[in-house]
C-alpha cells in the first residue's frame, strides 16, 4: 500500500513539474514576442530579460526532470 501512495506522489509531482514547463516556456515566448513589439527601450529590455528569467526556469525544471528519469 506504501508503494502504491508514493507512487501516487510522485506521479503528482511529475505532473505539477511538466505543467509548470508547459508554463514557463509559454511565458517566455510571450516576454520574447512583447519585446519584438516593443518601442520603448526600456519596456523591451524589461520584456527580453523577463524571457530570460523564463527561460531559465524551464531549463532548470528541464534539467530537473531528466536528472530524475
Amino acid at each position: 500500500m506504501m508503494a502504491t501512495q508514493t507512487k501516487q506522489l510522485e506521479d503528482k509531482n511529475l505532473k505539477v513539474i511538466k505543467d509548470q514547463i508547459e508554463y514557463e516556456a509559454l511565458m517566455n515566448k510571450k516576454f520574447s514576442q512583447y519585446s519584438n513589439s516593443c518601442t520603448d527601450q526600456q519596456l523591451k529590455s524589461l520584456c527580453q530579460e523577463l524571457s530570460g528569467v523564463h527561460r531559465s526556469n524551464f531549463d532548470n525544471l528541464k534539467n530537473y526532470l531528466d536528472s530524475h528519469q
